[in-house]
């Protein structure tokens, strides 16, 4: 069955020219012209995934995903946003959407969003074991590991620098403070926890999350890592992400 996607936008133009791509590309996609259709649209035959534009008539992107999310519907969300402003992107990781694509884009860096969100919430196969972001057990043996005595890990719980998650739950405290993480910073944090002390390059950590690295130009996992610092930090407690400039992040407590 192709997975199906739900989109919405306005601009008649870009509407019709992302359905007619997405299309080509194998979706059964669904595209209406505002919000409320949105919302009728997603509670009548939820998709696999939605894209959302952020600026529409009456409800826009933003509130869609707001009010979908406080259903408790987790369908993946991708945002399609004119707005640069690293505060108007939080703004949408916020109202609970998992990634967005900046306008004017590239149809292709659209297809790999979409895969990357796709991946991450597929069934796991019944034949291997899947990671945070999709990967398998084979591919995960490669992936770099901790070899910090403050990593630790259960089959259902990892913990370091004073941060504990419940995979299975997907739950986070940082001491006995519970974090509420949307699901793409739950990934990052996890794969940040699992290799605590060791500095991920920007390209493993596209990879390993989005599956897809966007290049040097892109700014998405610095609104993510920027986003989830103001969630984890703590007045008087050390900073637990840190910046390696020129090549990536690690997960420590100094």
């Amino acid at each position: 069955m192709p997975q199906t996607v739900l989109l919405a936008e306005d601009d008649r133009a870009i509407r019709h020219a992302l359905e007619r791509a997405l299309t080509l590309e194998g979706y059964q996609v669904t595209a209406v012209a505002d919000g409320v259709e949105a919302l009728a649209q997603a509670h009548r035959t939820p998709p696999d995934v939605l894209l959302l534009d952020v600026m529409m008539p009456g409800i826009d992107g933003l509130q869609v995903c707001r009010v979908l999310r406080a259903e408790g519907d987790r369908t993946p969300i991708l945002m399609l946003t004119a707005l640069v402003e690293t505060a108007d992107r939080i703004a949408g990781l916020d109202a609970g959407a998992d990634d967005y694509v900046v306008k004017p884009f590239d149809v292709e860096e659209v297809f790999a969003r979409l895969r990357a969100l796709l991946r991450r919430t597929s069934p796991v196969p019944a034949n291997g074991v899947q990671g945070s972001s999709g990967t398998s057990a084979d591919a995960l043996r490669d992936e770099p590991q901790s070899q910090s005595s403050a990593f630790s890990s259960s089959d259902k719980q990892i913990s370091a620098a004073g941060l504990r998650m419940d995979l299975q739950a997907r739950r986070v405290w940082r001491g006995t403070r519970e974090l509420e993480l949307t699901r793409t910073e739950f990934e990052l944090l996890e794969l940040l926890v699992r290799n605590a002390g060791i500095v991920l390059d920007h390209s493993t950590i596209y990879d390993r999350i989005w599956g897809y690295d966007f290049g040097p130009g892109s700014k998405n996992l610095a609104v993510y890592v920027g986003y989830l610092r103001r969630k984890l930090d703590e007045p008087g407690a050390p900073q637990l992400i840190h910046t390696v400039r020129g090549v990536g992040y690690v997960l420590r407590e100094d």
